[in-house]
């Protein structure tokens, strides 16, 4: 070895010795990729990211994939999306970086990602599960796993019991019950209780604003919509300003750790992004993520889906022609029942000859019955699961 590469290696080595003393941790740094075409902002607003990220934390690295550029982080050149993405995944999977903050990126079905957000209420950080991609094509089954995502997202930045709520949107109730019915069989699930004085796991829209779950669930359509509003409610929509960014995709086998964030997003939240990465590599979601769905799988998680999916030939069954019984007056609600359950849960009653009919409370869906049926009609709906 020559002079030169040993003081270079001396001076290396002195280096780390000072990050490590300034940072606390002598583990070596991990590096995260970034790509840095797409962004509506511009190049330059994504570099400054990169910079602000490498200036604000000492424990990981940032490299640059992207065109050549007035910076001295390290930068693989490429000039196009595709070819930054397929270098992006050659890093990966060589192991020369252990994650990747992105724009625009195609996982498969099965994959989503989980978002992180400062709610403006209280300053809390929440996750939102799940924020881009497709967990599955049955909505229920999807928000059961995006509940899983969640939880694993938060267990890779340090949250070692997270508190679970589920958004009020439709199919809630549903996944209500699927989450209680895998507690039941050994799978270790905290859940959270609502702000309002009605409590219970389904949030409300205050409980977004205040952050009450560590893992808000919810289908990633709105999601998506919850991060740029997050993100971007004091700029007006054009520039995401605060936040993670829409976060890691995870999914039962998934083994590249790829973080996403908008191209809207704004060099602050793209520094966040690349410190959300950061933690998820130091901390090995990928392990995290194999040892969850090793749990799951013992609490029967995958008979549990086919269960939800096969719901489907149920609600096709329920179509052929149900009488109503003579009417009555209807002053009893019973709640709980899942939106895209209550004209069913309504003809199941028809059937066993309770007058029954729908309606809209202010928590959500309710099923209206006369007093003298209501004990009746609550045995069937929970035998027929349609409330837990």
């Amino acid at each position: 070895m020559s002079k030169d590469n040993v003081k270079k290696l001396i001076g290396d080595v002195f280096n780390e010795i000072a990050d490590a003393i300034q940072s606390g941790s002598f583990a070596p740094k991990v590096k995260v990729g970034l790509t840095t075409l797409g962004s509506e902002h511009g190049l330059d607003e994504v570099i400054k990211a990169a910079e602000m990220a490498t200036n604000k934390y000492n424990d990981f690295e940032v490299v640059l994939i992207g065109p050549k550029s007035n910076t001295s982080l390290t930068t693989y050149e490429v000039t196009s999306e595709k070819e930054a993405h397929e270098k992006m995944e050659s890093l990966l999977d060589s192991e020369e970086i252990k994650g990747c903050v992105t724009m625009h990126y195609n996982f498969p079905i099965g994959v989503s990602t989980v978002g992180r957000v400062i709610t403006p209420a209280l300053g809390h950080e929440m996750i939102i599960a799940t924020t881009t991609g497709t967990s599955s094509t049955n909505r229920v089954e999807g928000m059961v796993k995006n509940a899983i995502y969640g939880i694993i997202a938060a267990k890779s930045v340090g949250i070692k019991d997270p508190k679970v709520g589920i958004l009020n949107v439709d199919g809630a109730r549903q996944v209500e019950r699927a989450l209680t019915e895998l507690k039941s069989n050994g799978y270790d699930i905290s859940f959270t209780e609502s702000m309002r004085s009605d409590g219970g796991i389904v949030m409300r829209g205050n409980d977004l604003l205040t952050g009450t779950p560590d893992v808000m669930v919810t289908d990633s359509l709105t999601g998506n919509i919850l991060m740029k509003m997050f993100s971007s409610f004091t700029t007006g929509g054009s520039y995401e300003a605060s936040g993670y960014g829409y976060g890691p995709g995870i999914g039962e086998g998934y083994n590249r750790l790829v973080n996403i964030i908008s191209r809207a997003s704004g060099a602050p939240v793209i520094c966040e992004a690349l410190r959300y990465c950061a933690s998820c590599a130091q901390n090995n979601i990928i392990d995290i993520s194999k040892n969850e769905f090793a749990s799951l799988n013992k609490a029967g998680f995958k008979e549990l889906c086919e269960k939800i999916t096969s719901s489907d030939k149920k609600a096709a069954a329920s179509e052929n022609e149900v009488v109503a019984p003579t009417k009555k007056v209807v002053t009893n609600d019973i709640p709980g029942v899942d939106i895209l359950d209550l004209e069913d849960s309504v003809k199941e009653l028809w059937k066993a000859g309770i007058y029954a009919e729908s309606g809209m409370g202010c928590t959500g869906p309710i099923v209206l019955v006369a007093t003298e049926d209501k004990d009746k009609a609550i045995e069937i709906l929970k035998e027929k699961e349609y409330i837990g």
